[in-house]
């Protein structure tokens, strides 16, 4: 895996030990950040949730984003993404790494929100708790934020869910991504 764009282009990233993370392509990634690199700037806060390796984040942080938070379940995948941000020299201010489940964390209350979430769990996981988070919470996405989830093409996404509707969804093989604003 490799860093597509910005000031950390072309710079390799350590990937998964095992075959259990399902890191993003690099196709896919590219064609994600294409939508959104008009939506992100040095004040936007990115929250890659169910992270992984980290590179959909590492890659917000490369083309600009003033601060990105990475939450994974696994402790190895934490460890990982630290390693992958000591590589390449990210200071520890623009980052942070929770060790949390994607229902753990935004059912907690926060401080401030994010202004563009990527949400990639498990393909056979429920999306709809984290989803019904994001569609009654008014602490997770900011004003005119995009919440974009990555899931298996065949899975059903409801169009709406809270004040959050799907806009967008872009299909490259069996995988989707789902772009949801608030409504």
């Amino acid at each position: 895996m490799r860093v597509i764009a910005g000031e950390y282009r072309g710079r390799l990233l350590k990937g998964p030990p095992d075959s259990k993370t399902r890191p993003t392509s690099d196709r896919l990634r590219e064609t994600l950040f294409n939508v959104l690199a008009p939506h992100i700037n040095d004040e936007t806060r990115f929250l890659d949730l169910c992270a992984g390796t980290g590179a959909i984040g590492i890659e917000a942080l490369s083309r600009g984003a003033s601060f990105v938070t990475f939450v994974d379940r696994s402790k190895r995948a934490c460890a990982l993404i630290e390693e992958n941000l000591d590589k390449l020299g990210v200071p520890d201010q623009q980052t942070t790494v929770l060790n949390l489940t994607a229902e753990n964390f935004t059912s907690r209350e926060h401080v401030s929100g994010w202004d563009i979430v990527f949400f990639d769990p498990p393909y056979d996981s429920d999306h709809s708790l984290v989803m019904h988070d994001f569609g009654t919470r008014n602490n997770l996405l900011n004003a005119g934020g995009i919440l974009v989830i990555e899931h298996h093409s065949k899975k059903h996404m409801h169009e709406i869910v809270g004040s959050i509707r799907r806009w967008r969804v872009l299909k490259q093989g069996e995988t989707s991504l789902s772009f949801y604003e608030n409504a």
